[in-house]
């Protein structure tokens, strides 16, 4: 069996301040509402090394400490850590092995989010902010079980055909999303209930007007690459 051991001082290093980055990134979870008592996790990919740093199983976030974040490999098999890694390892670890340019990753069962998630169907991108963030609608992607990869799976699949979405809505689960490092994929989840919440309400009022794919194509192209500090 691999232990953190097995790396070098580089590898060690950086897992020291990846444990810190992802338990504090925990924090924004309760912060923004995206989470209730143990459910959601967020995980970050080390640049050192093909391992992982992700939320033990079932712990409280008033719990969890940097020392607490679980170690795995890409395969999702347990490298360090005192505790069970979460449920939902395997899956983040067959994000990572299958999108490489990915290196955080975020769950959580946000209300508005999982609601479009129990009917199956995208957030339609009537906003603005949707084509700046998300390229498109929110897309569904299938109903899988817990435990294995093929959550993980399912979210790949899904975003090959919506290469611009951080986001996929599990059906009948919740919200898995992407970043270029946990913080990016944590904005991506805050963003998802937040549209999420928007569309719903405007769902409420009548029809969503849709933004024309053209549109949305010039509005994500701007807020990727002219929007903000480059």
């Amino acid at each position: 069996m691999t232990t953190l051991n097995d790396f070098g001082p580089e590898v060690r290093a950086e897992v020291k301040q990846v444990r810190e980055v992802v338990a504090t990134l925990h924090e924004q979870l309760i912060k923004w509402n995206l989470v209730v008592w143990t459910a959601g996790n967020v995980s970050q990919r080390l640049r050192s090394a093909d391992l992982m740093v992700i939320k033990p199983s079932g712990m409280r976030y008033e719990s969890l400490t940097p020392e607490s974040m679980v170690v795995c490999d890409l395969n999702g098999d347990p490298v360090d850590g005192l505790a069970a890694p979460s449920s939902d390892t395997k899956s983040h670890a067959y994000i990572y092995r299958n999108m490489p340019g990915v290196y955080g990753v975020v769950h959580t069962h946000s209300t508005y989010a999982t609601a479009w998630a129990a009917t199956g169907q995208n957030i339609p991108c009537g906003l603005t902010m949707m084509g700046d963030e998300f390229g498109g609608p929110v897309p569904v992607g299938p109903f899988e079980l817990i435990g294995s990869e093929a959550i993980g799976k399912g979210v790949v699949d899904t975003l090959k055909k919506y290469p611009l979405s951080p986001a996929v809505l599990m059906q009948n689960h919740g919200p898995f999303t992407i970043g270029k490092d946990g913080e990016d994929a944590v904005k991506a989840a805050a963003m998802t209930e937040e549209v999420a919440h928007t569309m719903w309400a405007a769902h409420q009022i009548g029809d969503i007007i849709p933004i024309a794919q053209e549109d949305i194509d010039k509005l994500n192209d701007r807020y990727q690459n002219v929007y903000g500090q480059h």
